[in-house]
């Protein structure tokens, strides 16, 4: 969920762009209209519960008309201000390969997989190749690990196999034949296991494509400290010379002071 108080953090830290992997609420438009609101480069692909609960698609059409050019869903930003391409993955997918919900069916149509895959690669196509490319998705894509502790591992019910996202992974595999492909940000699978099973491994580094793979998905975002001071999750990347140098997991108290860190790469 997004708050005022988040933009009052968001100013403190003042980071040059925003990604949002979706699952801000359960379809309400209050979410939304908070980060309209954000000034700085935003990109957002909703997620599985953003979708809505009726079949004809309102509430989903009505949150991406709210969105505006901050909904990156099967397209792509590029801003004037920071040198990066953002090209969005398929909005609201509840992982396990390839399904579309009555509510997308509705607002984009029957859209193939192989259709999903095309419009994830177009987006892609004609963008500064000395521009980092950061895919955005709800749902990673496949190829990550069959494990419950894998980054889409599926943890809610045995056997224990990879819930990614199909046409995601044909996708990036067909971009990084043409350029490359620095860093894949999504979300969905919570980072704590369910059933007290561990904890999710939330990074990889592909190093023969030099491809960064992020899950962001900390739920719940929000907590307290050791003193009981409201602490927000965000994860953290920097580039630096158009190459990726940091990610991290960083959960910020109300003044912006760091609470707790997770370094997860570092470029040596």
């Amino acid at each position: 969920m997004w708050s005022k108080d988040d933009h009052k953090l968001l100013e403190a830290l003042a980071p040059d762009a925003l990604l949002f992997v979706g699952d801000l609420g359960n379809g309400e438009i209050r979410h939304v209209k908070a980060i309209k609101e954000i000034t700085i480069p935003t990109a957002v692909v909703l997620g599985n519960h953003d979708r809505g609960t009726d079949n004809s698609g309102y509430q989903l059409k009505t949150q991406m008309q709210l969105l505006g050019d901050k909904d990156c869903s099967w397209s792509r930003r590029i801003w004037s201000s920071l040198p990066v391409v953002i090209v969005g993955g398929r909005p609201c997918s509840a992982g396990g390969g390839y399904f579309l919900s009555n509510q997308i069916r509705a607002v984009f149509g029957p859209v193939s997989l192989e259709e999903s895959i095309e419009r994830i690669c177009s987006s892609s196509i004609n963008t500064p190749h000395d521009y980092p490319l950061i895919v955005l998705a709800h749902s990673g894509p496949t190829g990550l690990g069959s494990d419950a502790c894998s980054p889409c591992g599926r943890d809610w019910k045995l056997p224990e196999i990879d819930w990614g996202d199909k046409d995601l992974a044909v996708a990036i595999d067909k971009i990084q034949k043409i350029r490359s492909v620095d860093l894949v940000v999504f979300g969905h699978m919570h980072h704590e296991l369910k059933k007290g099973k561990g904890i999710r491994k939330t990074f990889l580094m592909d190093k023969k494509r030099s491809t960064a793979y992020l899950n962001a998905a900390s739920v719940p975002r929000k907590g307290t400290d050791e003193h009981m001071n409201l602490i927000s999750h965000f994860s953290w990347v920097e580039f630096i010379d158009k190459k990726l140098c940091h990610a991290s997991h960083r959960w910020y108290r109300e003044d912006a002071s760091v609470a707790y860190q997770e370094n997860l790469f570092n470029l040596n």
